[in-house]
C-alpha cells in the first residue's frame, strides 16, 4: 500500500497499482545503482591508467635529471 499526500489531499494506492508503483521504484533504484557503479568503475580505471603511465614517467624524469646534474 502506498499513501501519497499532495496539496493536503491523500491518495491511497493498493492492489495492482501498488505493485506497479513498487516495480517502478525498484527499476529506478537498479538504474541509479548501475549508473553509480559505472561511474566508480570508470574513475577507478582512469586513475589506474594514469598511475600506470605517470609513475614510471616521473621515475625516468628523476633519473635523467639526476644524471644531468652530475
Amino acid at each position: 500500500m502506498f499513501v501519497i499526500t499532495r496539496n493536503g489531499k491523500t491518495t491511497v494506492y493498493t492492489g495492482w497499482q501498488a505493485w506497479l508503483i513498487g516495480l517502478a521504484m525498484v527499476i529506478a533504484a537498479w538504474l541509479f545503482f548501475a549508473v553509480v557503479a559505472a561511474v566508480f568503475v570508470g574513475v577507478a580505471i582512469s586513475v589506474g591508467i594514469m598511475m600506470l603511465l605517470l609513475v614510471p614517467a616521473l621515475a625516468v624524469v628523476a633519473l635523467v635529471g639526476s644524471m644531468m646534474r652530475r
